[in-house]
This record gives structure tokens, C-alpha cells and sequence, in this order.
């Protein structure tokens, strides 16, 4: 493929700076030429304000448009396996958000589907390629704090405010049947799939998850434990009903010789404390947090490189989130 031209399914938030034109237009041999949402003016309004040639409120005329040869899909969970059929069926690469999809099993037919049809599948894991995590990983390739025997997570945040308003309309993630779980399923996909992109496989994974603020359907607090395949322990706690002043991100890399803590969502600091004292790195985000991995995708579907974050990867993420929840 000379040049990816992608058509886009879902005219969001994600898609507006943190993927979606402003991202793929910039990646060299790329651009996004069709989008489609529901909504037809919605898709209308969103092509022009991003120049973009064509809009579509049909999956399948999208999918079906000739321009287009490689589709994003940056919807809801809840139809990344039926929209993941019909692109890969057409022999079109597909890009799918994070999470993959509602569960492992979703995950693995989509997998299937890929496997059978040869057809490259992505996920929005772009933790991977981002510069921070890149160093984060390169701390941790070299040994920084000596032999990792400890991965801690902590992320406790306060309820959106349309979960608490006086007339409440929480969004599609804390519907188990569209996102496959709350705010954890939407978060903790992330941190789990960086932490096997950096420490390899986890082999056990179990915690208890409940609803203790009923705002909303799915569960808001999850304690867990998990073990790697290496022998490194993992412990993580995740609550999303604490009040504002209380709120945390923080996620702790204890080895023999020191600790690395840093953050998976907010602080652009990574810290490491040894011995020898302590050592900050600050590495911002870029403008369009998926382009890097945008570039590496189109790079592989060029025949010139590799992406590390692959349909195989990323029901890695599910399947320890199932785990954990008990599903």
C-alpha cells in the first residue's frame, strides 16, 4: 500500500485531537478521506471542519468506499467486532480503539477473523510509542532500580460531573453492555497492556470489583493482584467515587535498588529514587497522542516496519481485565 487512506468510523472526542485528522493527516502517506457517523451532520460538520473529502452515515458505504483501504474505528466497544468483520471481510486493515472490545471472547473472534483473512488488525494501545513510556520502558530495560519485584497501581478519581449532576446522564462507559464494564474497563486497559509491553506475560490475575456509589450501573471500585510469568507481583487499586482533593495516578515500579514512580494518565514526570538520590525526567505528550503509533501502523502496512500494538496484544488487556472481575 503506497498510500494509507483511511475512512473513519466515529466522529468523537477521541477523534478531534487525539487521533482523527489532525493525527493521520500528518503521518506521512496518510489521510483520512471518508468519515461516517450516525448522525449524518454530525459526519457533515466534522469532514468540513477537517477537510475532509467525503461523509457517510452508512458503516457499509464507508467501509465499501473505493478511496477508502484502511478503516479506524473509534466507537463504542459494544460493535468493534461486528464493524472489525465487515472492514476485514472487505480486505481492509482495520484500526479499533481501546478497549478492544467488551471481552476476551470478542477479542478472539476478531483475532480469528484477522488470522483467517490475513488482514492486519491494530489497537489504540499508543502507550507503546509514546515518549514517556518509551523511557519509562528504557528505565526498566536497564535495570535502573536493580531487579523488579513489585508493580504497584493506584488510581482513584472523582465522579464526572454528569454522574452526579441533579439530573444525571452518565456516559456510554459505565454501561456494562456498551464498554463491558465501567471506568476500569476503560482505563485499566491501558495500564495492563503497557505493563506486558514492558514486564512480558501475566499469568495470574484475580480482585473483586463492586458498585458501592450506585451512580451507575457498572462497578466503581476494583482491587486486584497479578503475578508475570518473570515472577514480578502486582497489586492495583481503582476507585472512581473519592472526591476530587483525594485524587491519584500514580504507579510504582519497586526493584532491589529503588523505585520508579510515575503516572499513566496526568503528571509528565517520571522519578527515580536510589540510593545515589533521585532523578526526574519530564516528558510531556505530544499534540496528537496517537500519531506515533499511527506512523508505525502505516510503516507496517507499508512493508517497512512493525507495530507494537496488534489485535494479539491487545486482547491481552481483556483477558486480564475478565480475570480480575471474574467473567
Amino acid at each position: 500500500m503506497k498510500e494509507i487512506q483511511w475512512g473513519m468510523i466515529g466522529c468523537g472526542n477521541v477523534t478531534e485531537k487525539k487521533a482523527g485528522a489532525l493525527a493521520m493527516n500528518k503521518v506521512p502517506h496518510s489521510k483520512l478521506v471518508a468519515v461516517m457517523a450516525r448522525n449524518i451532520e454530525k459526519a457533515k460538520d466534522y469532514a468540513q471542519r477537517h477537510g475532509v473529502a467525503k461523509w457517510y452515515d452508512s458503516v457499509d458505504d464507508l467501509i465499501n468506499d473505493p478511496d477508502v483501504n484502511a478503516v479506524y474505528i473509534a466507537t463504542p466497544p459494544d460493535v468493534h467486532l461486528e464493524y472489525t468483520r465487515k472492514a476485514m471481510l472487505a480486505g481492509k486493515p482495520v484500526y479499533v480503539e481501546k478497549p478492544m472490545a467488551r471481552n476476551f471472547a470478542e477479542c478472539e473472534a476478531m483475532n480469528k477473523i484477522s488470522r483467517d483473512t490475513g488482514v492486519p488488525l491494530f489497537v489504540a494501545y499508543y502507550r507503546r510509542t509514546l515518549p514517556y513510556f518509551i523511557k519509562l520502558k528504557e528505565l526498566i530495560d536497564q535495570n535502573a532500580v536493580g531487579d523488579v519485584r513489585l508493580i504497584t497501581i493506584a488510581l482513584h478519581w472523582q465522579p464526572y460531573d454528569e454522574e452526579i449532576s441533579e439530573n444525571p446522564a452518565p456516559r456510554w462507559r459505565v454501561f456494562p453492555e456498551i464498554s463491558g464494564g465501567g471506568h476500569f474497563h476503560d482505563l485499566a486497559s491501558h495500564q495492563f497492556d503497557f505493563l506486558e509491553y514492558a514486564f512480558g506475560p501475566i499469568k495470574l490475575a484475580k480482585g473483586i470489583a463492586r458498585n458501592q456509589a450506585a451512580l451507575y450501573k457498572a462497578d466503581d471500585i476494583t482491587v486486584a493482584n497479578f503475578e508475570f510469568e518473570s515472577g514480578i507481583l502486582g497489586t492495583g487499586h481503582w476507585c472512581y467515587t473519592v472526591n476530587k482533593e483525594q485524587r491519584i495516578d500514580q504507579g510504582q515500579i519497586i526493584g532491589s535498588k529503588g523505585k520508579i514512580t510515575f503516572s499513566f494518565f496526568e503528571s509528565p514526570v517520571i522519578q527515580v529514587a536510589t540510593a545515589s538520590g533521585i532523578e526526574e525526567y519530564n516528558i510531556p505528550y505530544p499534540p496528537h497522542v496517537q500519531q506515533p503509533l499511527l506512523e508505525k501502523i502505516v510503516q507496517q502496512l507499508q512493508g517497512e516496519g512493525e507495530c507494537p500494538s496488534t489485535g494479539e496484544t491487545g486482547a491481552r488487556a481483556n483477558l486480564i481485565m475478565d480475570l480480575i472481575v471474574g467473567k
